[in-house]
């Protein structure tokens, strides 16, 4: 018999050995369509892209839904088509195979890398070649690997069934939405005007139903799972809707995560969100009227910074398009080429249209007491997990930026005289323009941090594994806040886990806490399937709310996490959740702390994590084995584990940098 996972949950904690009577709220109306696959992907970013594209390698039949109509998650429906990466793995291309792909085909594009001669990134081009090249290589590894996509854009799950006691999900429904007759076409309105209809079932004014419901392929031939579902979305909304154990925000001040900057969890304070949007230089002045709300966000608005105070350098930052090279120009040390007519920049700034709520009255993300507050854990009632009142409010904060940069005269970080006229530019909007809507803001937000899975208990990790801010951070905490505001017994833990060999001799005394030299290398995991690289990397929430309320402050200490960080690995236990054995977690929802969420979370780390996914589900299917038992008795030896990074190794999906050893202590070259 099928049964509610939702309500399950809720129940979870009592009657964890009763087995559960209720059944999976029915929607409105029969299902329109079942389709059966192995692999069923929830979000189409970078890793859902990443997960779909092995899958199909290995031969398997994948769906893949995405609330928008556009393939890439960052790279074209969020509008962040500049590829966020490091000096030394760019340098040596060592990156997962798809996703060199990826660069390769930008390229052939363009004719070039880099056609909007940004200076962020070796890469800046326009969003909707980011999803045809997407398009492309799915199509391209589908032939290859004789497996089959299911496509199912605009498309959200609505309800997850389970049965084996709650511990498998066996179908998932899901409703996909089309124009009403006579409606206005997809993308004409924002997200927030649309996103609760799209999770309803009952048609609507503006949209036609589809219920879908997916459910596996293959019969039950064993114990381990006939199908996986990858949990690849934005936010961790899957692990939200299956009530798998989480976290959300700040994690409390330990030795783990020395820089946290509350001695208690506050799940409210996640990375801002960012609505990006395109703007387009021109040769004459342009007519610009002042939005409505434009005067609640103005005291919000900054350069943030005086060595970021120029406008062209603002507009060069993340240029997607630039038909004609500009002069050469330097400003406070930043080489780049000045706008010239014709120029298309991409705008996604901290103090300009980042969105940062950080408070129970305005976060995004919903907790999950909020979700059951709400009733969206009940049978029928997920609509997405988050504030629609937040995103409006990203939404307007995005287009006030605009009005800001070519219109606005203050400057709430830098005060007056800094901030200039520059009304020769035209904001782009409309279904054929750069972000591809009516309205011009990206399809969905660029989401910085969502829901992060606690993975399993075991071995050194009771409570659950998590890869924390130490795994990863090149800082060496011999500062004074560290000895003065750590206790004593945590202090010497923190420099004991940082010891590296000479652990033991910290924590027995042997050794003074301010001896330790502090290794140089992340934690080498022993079941890493994928990598990453990138600075731990802060959009702090403010203070008070609202976000954007006058001498409003980022969250104090929410900065003293950020710095560099060694190159580090993705641990198959971080995509791994509790209780639930047939879903994997892909992208920003794995289980990393607050800090380290901040460096795992660029394109290419989104892309190891999905093949890692992908390969993963494909492997467990084929050798009928469910990926926790790849990792339950580390670490003693996991025979089965050492094949699957075999696999991933021959596919050319690194799963560890060039000369990974707890003996290597050479990672200062790393850049």
């Amino acid at each position: 018999m099928k049964r509610s996972l939702s309500l399950l949950t809720l129940f979870s904690t009592l009657l964890s050995f009763v087995t559960p009577l209720s059944v999976v709220a029915a929607p409105s109306r029969s299902p329109d369509k079942t389709i059966k696959c192995d692999i069923l992907v929830v979000g189409g970013g970078l890793s859902g892209i990443a997960t779909a594209y092995e899958s199909l390698l290995a031969g398997k039949e994948v769906c893949l839904t995405e609330i928008t109509d556009w393939m890439g998650g960052q790279i074209s429906s969020q509008g962040t088509s500049a590829l966020d990466e490091r000096p030394t793995q760019r340098q040596q291309l060592f990156y997962s195979r798809g996703y060199l792909e990826l660069r390769k085909r930008i390229g052939e594009t363009y004719g070039e890398l880099n056609p909007g001669d940004c200076w962020v990134s070796y890469s800046c081009f326009l969003p909707l070649d980011g999803h045809k090249v997407l398009a492309g290589m799915l199509k391209d590894a589908q032939r290859k690997g004789r497996g089959k996509l299911n496509w199912f854009p605009n498309t959200v799950v609505k309800e997850l069934e389970t049965d084996s006691g709650g511990k498998i999900i066996g179908s998932a429904y899901a409703i996909q939405h089309t124009p009403s007759n006579g409606a206005p076409p997809i993308n004409t309105f924002t997200l927030s005007e649309t996103i609760e209809d799209a999770y309803t079932y009952e048609n609507s004014s503006r949209f036609n139903k589809s219920i879908i419901r997916f459910v596996p392929k293959q019969s039950k031939t064993s114990n381990a799972p006939n199908w996986y579902v990858v949990d690849a979305s934005e936010t961790g909304e899957i692990v939200g809707l299956a009530d798998v154990p989480y976290r959300l925000g700040i994690d409390p001040r330990s030795y783990l995560e020395p820089s946290s900057s509350s001695a208690t969890n506050d799940p409210y304070c996640t990375q801002g969100f960012t609505y990006t949007f395109a703007m387009e230089t021109t040769k004459e002045p342009q007519e610009h009227e002042m939005p409505s709300f434009y005067p609640q966000y103005s005291p919000y608005y900054s350069y943030e910074l005086e060595r970021l105070a120029s406008f062209e350098l603002v507009h060069t930052y993340r240029r997607i398009w630039s038909p004609q090279t500009g002069e050469p120009m330097k400003f406070r040390g930043i080489e780049f080429t000045a706008p010239t007519p014709g120029d298309i920049s991409m705008q996604n700034w901290t103090w300009g249209n980042d969105y940062r709520p950080g408070t129970a009255q305005d976060n995004l993300i919903y907790t999950r007491g909020q979700l059951q507050a709400s009733g969206q854990l009940e049978p029928g009632g997920w609509l997405g997990g988050l504030r629609t009142d937040a995103l409006r409010k990203g939404e307007e904060i995005s287009k006030g930026y605009f009005y800001w940069l070519v219109r606005g005269t203050t400057d709430s970080q830098l005060g007056d005289g800094v901030k200039k006229l520059h009304p020769n530019h035209r904001y782009l909007k409309g279904l054929n323009s750069p972000m591809g809507t009516a309205h011009g803001l990206s399809k969905y937000p660029y989401m910085r941090e969502g829901r992060r899975i606690i993975g399993r208990p075991g071995y050194a990790h009771p409570k659950g594994f998590t890869i924390e801010e130490i795994d990863i951070s090149r800082r060496d905490y011999t500062d004074e806040y560290y000895r003065n505001t750590l206790p004593a017994k945590m202090y010497r833990r923190l420099k004991a886990s940082l010891a590296g060999l000479e652990a033991t001799s910290v924590l027995t005394g042997r050794k003074r806490p301010e001896d330790v030299v502090r290794r140089t290398r992340s934690t080498v995991f022993p079941d890493a399937v994928g990598i990453g690289h990138y600075a731990i990397d802060f959009h702090p929430c403010m203070t008070k709310s609202p976000p954007e309320a006058p001498g409003n402050t980022e969250r104090e200490g929410e900065r003293r996490g950020a710095g560099q960080a060694y190159p580090f690995q993705i641990a198959l236990r971080a995509m791994i959740p509790q209780k639930i054995d047939n879903l994997l977690v892909a992208g920003k929802s794995i289980a990393t702390s607050h800090i380290a969420a901040a460096a795992y979370r660029v394109h290419s780390f989104e892309w190891s994590a999905g093949a890692a996914a992908g390969t993963t589900a494909a492997f467990a299917l084929k050798n009928n084995i469910a990926p926790y038992e790849l990792v339950d008795e580390l670490p003693r030896i996991e025979p089965q584990l050492i094949k699957l990074q075999r696999l991933l190794k021959q596919n050319n999906n690194p799963t560890a940098f060039p000369d990974t050893s707890i003996f290597n202590e050479k990672w200062n070259d790393w850049r």
